[in-house]
């Protein structure tokens, strides 16, 4: 049987990350897990973060899901709380981070931006990211919840406000001397066109996707996990959710979450 990855967001941005993940392991199975009763999560607390992820590892143990890797494609929630909920399972986790170190290496204006949720920004993590990797550039910070709720909508409608969006990052102020802007949250490559146009195509956008899917990648051969083997039968794609999903698009199945204070741990 090939290795069960599953990937976790607050809402539908960590299907950007599941794409390089499906494409670099096309005979693993998956699933999707979004949290979107809580969505935004960077306008959440760290201990609710915190909270929802302990209660996604009870959520897998009581369901018998066999879970081998988890993915959590959400910036806020790798940058607040994977160290916390690493300590609660055995399940190997990778977490996403913003883009900073390939930024500060790609940057030839030596000015890089992150655009991230408020949470991520906010960091210790973040700051620890810019400290390590990106000394020698100037870096500025920018965070947005509206980006968000636009890529949802865009993602499940096909629809854009575009003049919502220009407002959004009109209203950012983004500094002309970047070159590099690090998109820090898996939900804004959903827009990455749009915003890419909104700068003419002079500024370079950077994802975590690919580094990611290679980091499970190595990830599952040292755990010498199956990730190659071709089996007969592949489970579809299950979708979790933990709010209802108002779209067709996508066979959601829908699931309540646990609060840790409900339960104990034997």
């Amino acid at each position: 049987m090939s290795a069960h990855i599953m990937v976790f967001d607050s809402g539908i941005g960590g299907t950007t990350v599941l794409e390089h993940i499906k494409q670099s392991i096309p005979n693993a199975q998956y699933s999707y897990f979004m949290d979107n009763a809580f969505l935004p999560y960077g306008a959440q607390s760290q201990q609710t973060i915190i909270n929802r992820l302990c209660s996604l590892i009870h959520f897998i143990k009581a369901n018998t899901l066999d879970v081998d890797l988890i993915v959590i494609a959400c910036n806020t929630a790798s940058t607040s709380a994977l160290s916390a909920v690493r300590q609660v399972t055995d399940i190997p986790i990778v977490g996403v981070v913003p883009a900073i170190k390939p930024a500060a290496e790609l940057t030839r204006s030596n000015h890089i931006g992150l655009l991230a949720t408020p949470a991520t920004v906010a960091s210790s993590y973040t700051k620890t990211l810019i400290a390590e990797h990106a000394r020698n550039v100037i870096v500025n910070l920018y965070s947005s919840v509206e980006l968000v709720t636009l890529a949802e909508q865009h993602f499940f409608t096909d629809y854009l406000d575009t003049n919502k969006l220009h407002q959004v990052l009109d209203g950012l102020n983004i500094d002309k001397a970047i070159d590099v802007l690090v998109l820090g949250c898996t939900h804004f490559p959903i827009l990455v066109e749009p915003i890419s146009q909104y700068f003419e195509g002079n500024v370079k956008l950077l994802d975590s996707g690919v580094a990611i899917a290679n980091r499970v990648n190595y990830l599952l051969n040292q755990l010498n996990l199956c990730v190659n083997k071709r089996t007969d039968i592949k489970k579809p794609l299950q979708y979790y959710a933990t709010a209802d999903v108002f779209s067709n698009k996508l066979a959601v199945k829908l699931v309540t979450l646990t609060d840790p204070s409900q339960y104990v741990e034997h």
